[in-house]
């Protein structure tokens, strides 16, 4: 059986199989590579002073891991550049803050470049690559020059930006154009795919096939639609184990008898955080008589600290929790909790749990794994309401959530009265429809799907998609 290379910028393989604290996808992927005895690729995380391309491979509960050290020069021009200032404000649609310099575009070249020769002597003839985000969009590119023909997937977990916006990217063909070297692309939803789409046939002027099979740049690549979610049962395991439950029982005596609402998002501008908290106090506004029977938990891990744009956002969040709460809190009470720090994944089960409502609210997400945990935590005889950006990925499938626009803070008031309103027999209905997406749309279930839509595309002998799947023809465009 052929070996599942996977590839991503930083590896989350489990030490522990446990995985107290480690993420649903990690687990899926991890269990995966046991199974197929592959390979875990990417960064360590660590700095040397020049590249050597020495490759340090461990063995993390059962998976191999094969990292690489890179120059500082490298990560603060691929990673802390051309990725975290440059591509992912683009695809979040943040052009204001989207910096375009050429030395972040050189390094992205260079790291890709470079990942590219240290995996390349471990790939087997048989093996199948799937390569993970947007940090590596050119990798199949740089593998096929240095002769790989294997099979390689690329699975996008942004969302993909509108064309208008996309080129003002520099280069912007060239990023696409290296996408074709894949055999198989994969987004969250129908709308990012509609939108890569869009841009091959009006800025590349290729063609499209019914089946999203795209040709262009005289080659071909299969586009999919693969929806991602979470480990439920490893999920359900955590909002039931003694600390899943210990920090449920200490977040109900904590609020004394308040109704919680919950936010938990790493603390970022796509997530909406500021337009929540302005949407919150007009719902403090709104309801002078409850008001002081709810209060809000806003989890906000610090992330990407070193990058000024968020350093600026984190004060600004202070000053308006800060802010909000002098303006409402009585002796007794505070309407926020405002928390810079990170939860295990049994913790946050219990905070789900023991929440009212769940905010979830980005003004662009990919996904939003959020929204999916904070469902599976509820209680089923007595679930909360989750309250979903329509912005967000997850909303073109959670459509029994109370969908908002994350822009409007009178519609965000009125939805947190709605929920906290909400008759128990319509927050069950609601529930268990969202429950069944969750179930139906599991992280194993995407795992799946996609190494299976990988194996079945049919390639040319030169390693490039055809459109049309299994019996379709190899020839070039």
């Amino acid at each position: 059986m052929s070996r599942l290379i996977v590839v991503s910028n930083r590896v989350s393989a489990p030490v522990d199989p446990a995985g107290g604290s480690v993420g649903g996808l990690a687990m899926a992927l991890a269990a995966a590579l046991r199974k197929y005895h592959g390979l875990w690729f990417g960064w360590s995380g660590e700095t040397v002073d020049t590249f050597t391309g020495e490759l340090k491979v461990e063995d993390r509960a059962g998976v191999s891991v094969g990292l690489v050290d890179l120059e500082a020069q490298d990560v603060d021009e691929y990673y802390n550049g051309y990725a975290n200032k440059t591509l992912w404000p683009l695809f979040h649609h943040r052009v204001d803050l989207t910096a375009y310099e050429r030395s972040y575009g050189e390094g992205y070249e260079r790291v890709n470049r470079r990942f590219a020769e240290v995996l390349e002597p471990l790939i087997e003839p048989d093996d199948i690559i799937w390569v993970h985000d947007y940090h590596l969009i050119p990798l199949a590119r740089d593998l096929r020059r240095l002769g790989v023909r294997n099979r390689i997937g690329f699975f996008l977990h942004t969302p993909w930006p509108v064309r208008q916006l996309l080129v003002t990217l520099p280069h912007h063909r060239r990023l696409v154009e290296s996408m074709f070297d894949y055999d198989l692309v994969g987004f969250h939803t129908r709308e990012w795919l509609d939108l890569f789409r869009d841009y091959v046939a009006a800025e590349a002027g290729g063609t499209l096939t019914g089946n999203d099979g795209m040709a262009a740049f005289g080659r071909r690549v299969q586009g999919g639609v693969f929806p991602i979610g979470i480990d439920v049962d490893g999920f359900l395991q955590a909002c039931n184990s003694p600390l899943g439950v210990r920090t449920y029982d200490r977040m109900l005596s904590s609020t004394a008898f308040r109704s919680l609402i919950v936010g938990v998002d790493r603390l970022d501008y796509s997530k909406g955080l500021e337009e929540r908290l302005l949407g919150y106090e007009q719902f403090l506004k709104d309801n002078p008589a409850i008001r002081s029977e709810v209060l809000l938990l806003q989890v906000t891990p610090i992330s990407r600290d070193e990058v000024d744009t968020y350093q600026d956002m984190r004060g600004r969040l202070d000053s308006l929790a800060g802010r909000i709460n002098g303006a409402y809190a009585e002796m007794d009470w505070q309407p926020i909790r405002y928390l810079n720090r990170t939860y295990r994944r049994d913790q946050l089960a219990g905070i789900y749990r023991a929440a009212r409502v769940g905010l979830v609210t980005p003004l662009r997400d990919g996904m939003n794994l959020v929204a999916k945990e904070y469902v599976c935590a509820q209680n089923p005889e007595d679930p909360g309401v989750l309250i979903l950006s329509r912005f967000a990925g997850a909303a073109a499938e959670m459509t029994a959530a109370l969908i908002v626009n994350p822009f409007s803070r009178e519609e965000l008031s009125d939805a947190i009265q709605r929920a906290l309103t909400m008759p128990l027999a319509e927050r069950r209905q609601r529930w268990s429809a969202l429950m069944q997406v969750v179930r139906d749309t599991d992280v194993s279930t995407w795992r799946d799907a996609y190494v299976s839509a990988l194996r079945q595309v049919e390639i040319d002998p030169a390693g490039t998609a055809a459109p049309g799947g299994p019996g379709s023809g190899r020839t070039r465009v």
